[in-house]
């Protein structure tokens, strides 16, 4: 062991040699003897009565073995789990795993065949006869809400799902009558679609002489996978085994219960052979969870010299056609997060769920964070406009400083650390954001055709899901724990065991890091074990950039018993007290007698021969730890954006961008730095080109990666990455959380650059994602 430890050190991820060269264990890789293939044939309508499913036609085609209709399977299977049922009265309607009598948007599952291979049973779809009566589709939110409007779900008698509300400080009436400037602005989230790089897919192989099922899923959430199966089929848990092998992305969209893999899960019962499905691209678009999806109407209220008073959110969250495994909550995840980090003195939101005939929603990267980052720092520069002042210096005015912390928010949070303003002076410096200022006025006054526009986003979130009591007072269904356990084997080599299922996030890298300072052994020596139910028994798994907050903080722990353990069995074999020895890179040495030693190696060895243990002590130094964090962590940071908007074109060019976060203290900067640069990419892929886009009558029209468009390398800029550290108090290790910050951040900079560049044009927005023709279309009316 080296004298400055793992922690910190830019380690190369232990993942990638075998990522890289192919050794890889994707789901759709996994063959097994007799295995059957599954095929799901999908409502061509938004909204329609099923009237007629007939499956007989496709037994008759080659290879096909069985096929199945949601009627069929209806007596067997429950309702898909929503774990997230934000208010007493929601409407909760009924989500099958294949529509039995109405399908509800487009892509909706009506029936399932099975075939020797996945060409036979997909050319079998054909064959299935479906008669549908069209029924009217809703896609306006606002117009779901009238009493006349259209049902989704006809049973429940509105399309209304839940209101939420939250109020804190001063009423905002009484702050607004006061107030020198109100501002009410409305801004759109459209929806977005995760593009994973490994598409969704199950393989279920059951051992029919116990009723044991092996689920294999590309899955962020193998744990709560595992329970909501044995809920859904009745397969009892004990029975059911899960496992994430390595799966390529998620950003949220596989953190789900999905209807595939409950039926993978039935039909391996029913038929007794093992069963594999794999989404085409085309199926994800429509039957993979959507993200976003939300009006936001926003009001402001300041005084002249621009110290905010109050706060008003009211939001029209489009839940899509059914509620999934948290498709509620996630607006309200960022019902706390509104304020930012400033200070006010009022603070009123409401959020209405709605239904509509379309994908449903859920968790996408960020989830609720990045859509009240966006309201609040969009908003802030409608005020820096309206009183004519630098962005920047208007935010300064607002924020929380440094010395004020720990700070309860207005929103009812407690934010532990943090130092906006170092992160900010930083990034204003490596910007150089007095130049552009200048550079910009020039511009504007020979009428350069070509603008300069500056935006600045100064956001905090909420990472590390958790506690479990506050989940419980948001109506959570499950805790905001993790576990990890410790394992010192004969050899001196190391096992963790963890509770979190990496999806891409370098996880094995940063746990051994964590794992190799604790225990003084070297980083090479490390195995991280995951996604595996049975080798991992507990977890909550990934998402909510939780994993290293409360996962890295369990294996953190679980290490620290194994150093106590070892320290009783050391002091025996040295013959001194507990108190004596000393305990430095790996090694327990008696306080003066540095002769008398021995390593952490060692005392696994002599634990596993147990010839000389003290009395009373069992022979294992293996360790396991549950923690439970009380509080969230919060990152934070400064994203600065340049873009050049010509103004005949519409065309947007990022010119440059610099952030600089504060994720707490680094365990491995490579990682850090990557989940930046994705982060970003998603959050500008939003802002400039992305959008699931329906037309009239409910159809994805955006349903390809022709129509729908993802940012690719040339398209981004060269990033200018930096932090600062200000640790965390909520965790043993100080980290924060950077998986969701870069999108968090950059997409309200990049849209606000843009406004900023055509603001002397009368611009002060532009939908989002902000195409040429979206940009050029709002120059036009300004200027009309």
């Amino acid at each position: 062991m080296t004298a400055e430890g793992e922690v910190g050190r830019a380690r190369p991820r232990k993942e990638d040699a075998r990522l890289l060269t192919g050794q890889t264990t994707w789901t759709d890789n996994i063959q097994a003897p007799g295995l059957l293939h599954l095929a799901f044939l999908r409502s061509p309508m938004a909204h329609a009565r099923v009237d007629r499913v007939d499956v007989s036609p496709a037994l008759e085609r080659p290879g096909v073995v069985a096929a199945f209709t949601g009627r069929d399977l209806a007596g067997s299977l429950g309702s898909l789990p929503c774990a997230w049922p934000v208010t007493e009265d929601i409407v909760l309607p009924d989500h099958p795993a294949l529509a039995v009598d109405e399908v509800r948007h487009a892509g909706d599952p009506v029936a399932v065949v099975v075939a020797r291979d996945r060409y036979a049973a997909a050319d079998a779809l054909e064959a299935v006869e479906v008669d549908y009566t069209p029924l009217p589709p809703v896609l306006d939110l606002a117009a779901a809400l009238a009493e006349d409007a259209p049902l989704v779900h006809a049973d429940r008698g509105t399309n209304r799902c839940y209101d939420w509300p939250l109020r804190s400080g001063e009423d905002f009436a009484a702050v607004r009558d006061r107030a020198a400037v109100t501002l009410k602005r409305r801004y759109h989230q459209q929806r977005l679609i995760a593009n994973a790089m490994e598409p969704r897919a199950v393989v279920v192989t059951p051992l029919a002489a116990s009723g044991e099922y092996t689920v294999y899923s590309a899955t962020q959430i193998p744990h709560v996978l595992r329970v909501m199966l044995a809920m859904v089929t009745g397969v009892p848990e004990h029975k059911l085994r899960v496992v994430a092998p390595d799966v390529g992305g998620g950003f949220g969209s596989k953190l789900q219960v999905y209807g595939e893999e409950v039926v993978a899960l039935e039909l391996a019962r029913r038929l007794g052979r093992p069963v594999k499905w794999t989404e085409s691209r085309s199926e994800g678009y429509l039957a993979t969870h959507h993200g976003r999806g939300m009006i936001q109407d926003i009001e402001i209220a300041a005084d002249r010299d621009g110290k905010l008073l109050g706060l008003k959110v009211d939001l029209l969250a489009d839940m899509g056609a059914y509620l999934m495994l948290v498709t509620p909550g996630v607006p309200i995840l960022g019902a706390f997060m509104y304020p930012g980090i400033y200070k006010m003195d009022s603070y009123e939101f409401s959020c209405t769920g709605v239904f509509t005939t379309r994908t449903p929603t859920d968790a996408y990267r960020g989830a609720g964070r990045p859509e009240a980052t966006y309201a609040i720092e969009r908003i802030m520069d409608e005020l820096a406009a309206e009183l004519s002042l630098d962005p920047v210096e208007l935010r300064r005015r607002n924020w929380i400083r440094h010395e004020e912390f720990p700070y309860p928010t207005i929103a009812g949070l407690t934010y532990d650390s943090g130092n906006y303003e170092a992160a900010t002076e930083k990034a204003l410096a490596l910007f150089g954001y007095g130049e552009l200022r200048a550079e910009q006025h020039k511009r504007a006054e020979r009428g350069d055709p070509v603008r300069l526009g500056i935006g600045v986003s100064t956001y905090t979130e909420m990472c590390g899901l958790a506690p479990s009591r506050v989940l419980r007072d948001l109506r959570y269904a499950a805790g905001g724990w993790e576990a990890a356990a410790v394992r010192m084997l004969p050899t001196g080599k190391v096992e963790v065991v963890t509770g979190t299922s990496p999806h891409g996030q370098g996880h094995v890298t940063s746990w051994s890091q964590i794992a190799a300072d604790v225990l003084g052994v070297p980083f090479e020596d490390v195995e991280v074990v995951h996604g595996d139910t049975r080798a991992a028994p507990q977890g909550m798994d990934t998402y909510g950039s939780r994993s290293l907050v409360v996962g890295g903080a369990a294996v953190h722990r679980a290490a620290e018993k194994v150093v106590a353990k070892a320290r009783k069995v050391a002091a025996h074999l040295l013959e001194a007290s507990e108190r004596d020895l000393e305990f430095t890179a790996g090694v327990f040495a008696v306080k003066g007698s540095p002769e008398a030693r021995k390593t952490m190696q060692e005392i696994a060895f002599e634990t596993f021969t147990s010839h000389d243990l003290p009395d009373g002590v069992e022979p294992s130094i293996n360790a396991e730890h549950v923690v439970d964090p009380e509080n969230f962590s919060y990152p934070h940071g400064t994203h600065l954006c340049a873009v050049e908007v010509d103004t005949e074109t519409g065309q947007t060019r990022i010119r440059s961008y610099v952030c600089v976060d504060d994720v707490g203290r680094v365990v491995n900067p490579v990682i850090v730095e990557g989940q930046v640069h994705g982060g970003l990419a998603q959050g500008i892929g939003q802002a400039l080109y992305e959008e699931a886009v329906y037309d009239d009558e409910g159809n994805l029209v955006s349903g390809t990666m022709a129509d729908y468009l993802v940012p690719a390398a040339s398209d981004l800029p060269y990033f200018v990455t930096d932090r600062t550290e200000t640790p965390a108090t909520s965790n043993p290790l100080g980290v924060k959380g950077v998986g969701e910050s870069g999108t968090i951040a950059s997409t309200p900079a990049v849209v606000g650059a843009i406004v900023d560049a055509l603001r002397p044009l009368g611009v002060t927005d532009v939908p989002m994602p902000c195409t040429p023709e979206r940009v050029w279309r709002a120059i036009e009316e300004a200027t009309a």
